[in-house]
């Protein structure tokens, strides 16, 4: 059974943590759904791998690093009785998707859950991106997107049944300063999915991207050293000056993130599609 803490005084404002970190998912009706898992060696996709391994599904996880993914294979392994499995992969690549998910589908037989999620692009202003630059960006966060949704989807047609989450940004609301590559290809990304929900509602299948605020994960500390560097100012001032810009006067967490994944993957969600969800503490200041 879920643990629920309620709580009405200041004392609340960090009991998030061990709430995120601790908690038992309800029933969501995953228990051997086959999930693929992109990015899953740290941060956001390794919560949500975790995440989905406690609610019985099995894991495909996917990333660069063999030496991670062995050590986070073998702890799932340890504490769940599920079948966790992982495949190492260049996302930014076709022929190493193409590697990947020829592997996945010898593997699992099919994939009912895909999560793209890849890292982001390096920062930069306009002037000082060079044309290589746009190219990577071009390949690292809308393609590897696409490519992982076209390997999966005839399976997913063919059962009647699919689940895409894409993790994209906050930048798709708002666009970030000094983020010009991430907002340019997240934003393809969120206009590809919208189409695609609508091509394959039909078939059983939803098409959701979930946008990250400013959640601790060692891409936020990278953006922190970049933006630190140009203002000649030190990290935790940096961390400081966005930390005061959210609602909820924190950080996220990957767990958090983790959470709306599951429940997005889950039937529970079944006429859920076509959006694109913040997990931001209350930073994206639109209507809609």
């Amino acid at each position: 059974m879920r643990k629920i803490v309620l709580c009405a005084n200041s004392d609340c404002k960090n009991s998030y943590k061990n709430v995120t970190e601790e908690q038992d998912f309800m029933n969501l009706q995953l228990q051997g759904k086959r999930a693929f898992v992109a990015g899953s060696s740290d941060g956001i996709g390794k919560a949500i791998a975790e995440a989905l391994c406690r609610e019985g599904c099995t894991i495909m996880l996917c990333a660069r690093n063999e030496k991670k993914l062995a050590a986070v294979r073998d702890d799932m392994l340890s504490r769940h009785d599920v079948h966790v499995e992982y495949v190492v992969a260049d996302l930014d690549d076709a022929t190493s998707i193409r590697h990947t998910l020829s592997h996945t589908m010898e593997t699992l037989g099919a994939v009912d859950i895909l999560v793209a999620n890849n890292g982001g692009p390096p920062p930069g202003e306009f002037l000082e991106l060079r044309e290589e630059d746009w190219l990577s960006g071009y390949h690292r966060t809308l393609m590897s997107t696409v490519r992982l949704i076209r390997g999966v989807l005839p399976g997913m047609i063919d059962q009647s049944f699919g689940r895409i989450i894409n993790i994209t940004s906050i930048a798709v609301k708002q666009p970030v300063q000094h983020l010009l590559l991430s907002n340019t290809f997240r934003a393809g990304v969120t206009g590809m999915a919208k189409t695609l929900s609508n091509e394959v509602a039909g078939h059983g299948i939803t098409v959701n991207n979930i946008a990250p605020g400013y959640i601790s994960t060692n891409r936020l500390a990278h953006l922190f050293a970049d933006r630190a560097a140009k203002a000649n100012a030190s990290v935790e001032e940096i961390r400081d000056q966005l930390t005061a810009t959210i609602p909820a006067g924190r950080l996220g967490t990957p767990e958090e993130v983790a959470a709306l994944a599951v429940f997005l993957a889950s039937p529970s969600a079944s006429y859920i599609s076509g959006n694109t969800v913040t997990v931001d503490g209350g930073l994206d200041k639109g209507l809609l």
